[in-house]
């Protein structure tokens, strides 16, 4: 993770720049946008952190077609 944290330092710094100067749809643009950097971060370091027998996780449906809890 280490290795893309700094486009957060980024977001925080521009979104401080915003603020300070009155811009604030830009501040507020910023915002939403540090958020979604951090989820989609936090997403990638699960893909990393998958089981190693390709299993993809809970959810992963199963070859009939349907998820793992399946109903009549």
């Amino acid at each position: 993770m280490a290795q893309n944290e700094w486009i957060l330092d980024v977001l925080s710094d521009l979104n401080a720049f915003a603020v300070a100067n009155g811009l604030t749809a830009l501040a507020e643009q910023l915002d939403d946008t540090r958020l979604i950097a951090a989820a989609e971060i936090a997403s990638k370091q699960d893909e990393v952190r998958a089981p190693a027998n390709g299993s993809k996780g809970r959810f992963e449906p199963n070859s009939g077609g349907f998820g793992k809890h399946q109903h009549a």
